[in-house]
């Protein structure tokens, strides 16, 4: 547990110094000026005092016990602080100094030795290189940190790994008005980790929202296990670094290619729950929303304004955003038209009328909290000098309190003349933004969350038809050749070997076994040229299509003996399967993760309309439904304009056959199905290409 860490009873700061722009002297300024209230023993041999505290030589001349020590030292001087404070009995160290592992090996060298010593004595490591945490809690006060924003008592929680970042985030959330609870930036994190302290969050009954900012993970299995179980509990608002990187393009297939660099973060956030954000204003606005108003149970919003244009601004926003605006009741339209001003509009959104008074809003509050058709409430408030607007904003409040359904509040005043008015929406904890489309967004993110949590959870099928013994073997001939592409036919076995289906196909050394393979398959057929090096076939003319005698299959390979310089050029002689719909799958190892599997609208055009979805393995029934859902040309997929669907139903089982694959084999390090050729009642891959390590 980190308790002592986050709820230290006494501060060391060994640093501690009356340069006034040393981190030691920081450190000691802060705890004092935001009142923290256990004892401060500043540790300098040099001085007698650091900011009016006595200062004592070392560690060991302190009188009293010491929960929490900063070290804001020369990193050298580290490793004999480190047992300095173990034979005084410290259990928690921040170490702010840099000069470790982020300068190199020398560094590395230090950080070791560091953390080795630490374990001697059971002690524990926050940071090096790093900001340190803070606790807001009045009783505490604790500001182990050297950063210049001083935060409100509240309910969001941050941790980052970027210093900057977290700091970033804590004055956002601190403009916004929004108090926070902790505050952590672990820097080098040599020890105490990120999953962690996202664990300590978890179980702190006042974090009502945590917002994380991250840039890698040492041990992305224990993050992921930590971030399931937090998200389970409490929203966590994620962010991730590098998602416009160019990386993958060197990558041997089109899942490489299209994967990127930074996506596998995005894809743990989606896996464990976490609701990733690529806007830093967007997400501290939302941690406002989540930090003060309960989670919708669904995805419908009454609206109620007293300005037209507005109104329409945040509908579109909800409706890009996924969310409906559902008509209401004939109930609730009956008792609006009862309470209501007879010029109001009764539908949803409800239009109480610039005039509107507090009954006016506590009518259409009322109905809308009692609709079971509605699940949040948007409200556009103008303030108009001729409304008694603190009473109408206490109404809001008096709503606001029950947390039954969470309202948002786009709040057009001039703010210095209104401080009443929005002293009771802040006191009633309605989240108040200048501007509709961001309350719109606000609200939106609580519903995303709801989504979220409220995805089903199948189990991962394990399929007993699959002979692994087989597909290894494959593999391990493979690698005997020297070889990292695995050749057509052995491909073809894989997948076989796995249940997947594929279309008839021989392989063929010369045009004369190409022409018998052809009559043996049946006419039309496809050829396709088959080399260790040749990875994009149609790129080097290596395809003919609906060849539909002997003469067009021996033309065909003639020009491609021609058109390709290869050795080892051998042609895949198949079964031509016109008039289906084209879907790429794919999988790409992801070091630490498994695989990142892909799945989409494929054929040549893959790359231009990169209309795919990605997924983590293992990867279950209901994520591979959820992936085709996605994409944008899904609607085809159901079937469209007289066209038939496709048999999803098998293309989902498809997803899940080579995610087992893919797991069983780790040896595979990219693979493409493409095309897996879709038609109504049936799924067959027609190509496809296995590269292992």
């Amino acid at each position: 547990m980190l308790d002592k860490l986050f709820n230290p009873r006494s501060v060391a700061v060994i640093g501690a110094s009356q340069k006034a722009l040393s981190i030691g002297n920081v450190i000691t300024k802060n705890l004092l000026k935001y009142s923290y209230k256990g004892p401060i023993y500043p540790v300098n041999p040099k001085a007698d005092e650091v900011c009016g505290l006595k200062c004592y030589p070392t560690v060991a001349a302190i009188p009293g016990d010491i929960d929490l020590a900063h070290i804001s030292i020369p990193a050298k001087f580290t490793p004999d602080a480190i047992d300095e404070c173990g034979k005084k009995g410290v259990q928690f160290v921040i170490i702010n100094s840099a000069g470790f592992k982020e300068i190199g090996e020398a560094g590395l060298a230090i950080e070791n030795e560091t953390v080795k010593r630490a374990r001697q004595y059971g002690m524990r490591i926050f940071g090096p290189n790093c900001q340190g945490i803070i606790n807001t809690d009045p009783a505490l006060r604790a500001y182990c940190d050297f950063t210049f924003t001083y935060p409100e008592e509240g309910h969001v929680s941050i941790v980052a790994q970027s210093g900057g970042v977290g700091a970033l985030y804590m004055q956002a959330i601190h403009d916004l008005g929004v108090g926070m609870r902790f505050y952590a930036s672990n820097g080098n994190a040599c020890d105490i980790s990120i999953p962690e302290i996202l664990r300590y969050y978890g179980s702190d009954e006042k974090t009502r929202v945590i917002i994380l900012y991250a840039e890698g993970f040492a041990d992305p299995g224990d993050f992921m296990d930590a971030a399931r179980e937090v998200a389970e509990k409490k929203p966590i608002l994620g962010m991730r670094a590098g998602r416009t990187a160019a990386g993958a393009n060197a990558a041997a297939s089109h899942t490489g290619g299209l994967a990127g660099v930074g996506l596998s973060t995005e894809l743990i956030f989606k896996k464990t729950g976490i609701l990733a954000f690529r806007d830093v204003e967007e997400m501290c606005q939302a941690a406002m929303a989540f930090a003060a108003q309960p989670v919708p149970k669904g995805n419908r919003v009454g609206l109620i304004t007293d300005t037209g244009g507005p109104a329409v601004i945040a509908t579109d926003e909800l409706c890009d955003a996924g969310l409906d605006i559902p008509p209401l009741s004939e109930k609730g339209t009956a008792v609006l038209k009862e309470k209501l001003f007879p010029e109001a509009s009764v539908r949803n959104p409800v239009d109480v009328l610039a005039t509107a008074a507090a009954p006016h809003y506590r009518a259409a509050l009322d109905v809308l909290m009692d609709e079971p058709g509605i699940d949040s409430i948007y409200i556009n408030f103008v303030t108009p000098p001729f409304v008694d607007t603190e009473s109408v904003a206490k109404e809001m409040a008096t709503v606001s309190k029950k947390r039954c359904k969470p309202i948002v509040c786009n709040y057009m005043t001039d703010k210095p003349q209104w401080t009443a008015t929005t002293a009771h929406l802040t006191e009633g904890g309605i989240p108040c933004y200048d501007y509709p489309e961001m309350a719109a967004k606000s609200l939106a993110a609580l519903t995303r969350y709801h989504t979220l949590r409220s995805r089903p959870k199948t189990p991962v099928t394990i399929f007993s038809d699959v002979d692994r013994a087989q597909a290894a073997g494959i593999i391990q001939e493979t690698r005997k050749a020297g070889r990292t592409l695995l050749a057509a036919e052995e491909v073809y076995a894989l997948l076989g070997s796995y249940g997947i289906p594929t279309a008839s196909c021989r392989i063929a050394r010369n045009v004369d076994e190409a022409e018998a393979e052809a009559e043996r398959i049946g006419f039309p057929v496809v050829i396709k040229a088959d080399a260790a090096n040749l990875i994009h076939k149609t790129d080097a003319g290596g395809v003919a299509l609906n060849l539909n005698d002997v003469a067009a299959v021996r033309n065909a390979v003639a020009a491609m003996t021609k058109r390709i310089d290869a050795p080892d050029l051998k042609f895949l002689v198949q079964q031509y399967l016109p008039g289906g719909m084209e879907i790429i799958i794919g999988a790409k190892e992801e070091r630490g993760l498994g695989y990142i599997l892909m799945a989409g609208i494929g054929g040549v055009l893959v790359e231009l309309l990169k209309d795919v979805a990605f997924e983590l393995t293992p990867v279950t029934a209901s994520e591979a439904e959820a992936m085709l859902r996605s994409l944008k040309t899904y609607p085809i997929l159901t079937g469209y304009r007289g066209r038939k669907g496709v048999d999803q139903a098998q293309l989902i089982t498809i997803i899940q056959r080579i995610s087992q694959l893919v797991t069983d084999l780790p040896v595979i390090r990219e693979m493409d199905l493409n095309p897996i050729i879709t038609f109504e009642d049936r799924v067959v891959a027609v190509d496809a290409r296995i590269i292992i390590s």
